[in-house]
């Protein structure tokens, strides 16, 4: 299965490179290391002894830390420039971290009531939302062919599911939920692209989390008995979550961005659900089955076509 999940990776690998823009190497690098690092952070979601709500306040929360000190060893000069002028700076700037605070809730609870391969696989059909969302807010063209991809990655969600089901690895309530963090990603990826023409990686990034940790504080206390890690593992494993995959893989996707179209960056996304099958295969001996691989591999198909188109 690992094997027929890596196939996926080498197949998309010739695409990426393709469309990618000549003078872009650097950050199709970055845009591929966030991708791979982001695809580690269910793993550790499903590892954290709290639940998924406090664990998405955690990633987002403990990752104001190294962004702060960041800003504040930079020149002060530097950091005016990257400073809001107006209210509307201030909303265009709040805005991704309020899509990602329903990401990450959606994901985070989707990722304990289905197998991670397909809380993350489903999620990942944010390429399909950020097409839809270029066509229906900018006016972007959508060809036939983005509708037959559109319709070939729907049967793939179906039979994913189907064959989750059919193996226990999957249920149906969070199969909907990755569903709906694919919209809110896309939402994030199209407000993040339109703002790194004006302000820095660590500036959206900066100002992303902290409006995703106020979003998430109050919901997070009244779903779930614990909001504090009480042993040294679980500040570990937020730590690690809000570092290595907040910080590192987000910022390497943010810095990409600036030099990438979103419609082809959200086509990376496709290696996190390959990194996070392969991880929980070995971590958590969560194996997949022969439908859930047709499956996947439909929506993968799909997803490249409407892309294409």
């Amino acid at each position: 299965m690992a094997v027929l999940v890596g196939a996926f990776a080498f197949r998309l690998w010739p695409v990426m490179k393709a469309t990618a823009l000549p003078s872009s190497g650097l950050s199709l690098t970055a845009l591929l290391a966030g991708a791979v690092i982001i695809g580690l952070s269910p793993i550790f979601v499903r590892l954290s002894e709290l639940g998924p709500m406090s664990t998405a306040f955690w990633r987002v929360g403990l990752a104001l830390l190294p962004l702060l000190a960041w800003r504040a060893s930079g020149p002060a000069a530097s950091q005016a420039s990257q400073n809001p002028r107006s209210l509307r700076d201030v909303a265009a700037l709040a805005l991704p971290g309020v899509l990602l605070a329903g990401d990450l809730l959606a994901w985070h609870i989707s990722i304990h009531i289905t197998s991670v391969a397909n809380a993350t696989l489903l999620a990942n059909l944010a390429p399909i939302f950020v097409v839809l969302g270029n066509w229906l807010l900018f006016r972007v063209a959508v060809t036939r062919m983005f509708l037959i991809g559109l319709a070939l990655s729907l049967l793939g969600v179906a039979v994913l599911s189907r064959g989750g089901a059919a193996s226990g690895e999957s249920h149906v309530g969070g199969d909907a939920l990755a569903f709906l963090a694919a919209a809110f990603y896309a939402g994030y990826f199209l407000a993040l692209s339109r703002l790194r023409s004006r302000y820095s990686t660590l500036t959206t990034l900066l100002w992303s989390s902290g409006a995703a940790a106020l979003c998430i504080l109050p919901v997070a206390p009244v779903f779930e008995p614990a909001l504090w890690p009480w042993t040294i593992y679980g500040w570990a494993i937020v730590l690690g979550l809000a570092w290595i995959c907040h910080v590192g893989g987000q910022g390497l996707i943010i810095y990409a961005l600036a030099l990438l179209p979103a419609s082809f960056s959200s086509l990376t996304l496709l290696i996190q659900p390959v990194v996070a099958a392969c991880v929980a295969w070995l971590v958590l001996n969560e194996p997949l089955g022969g439908l859930q691989a047709l499956g996947g591999a439909i929506v993968v198909a799909g997803i490249l076509l409407a892309r294409r188109g």
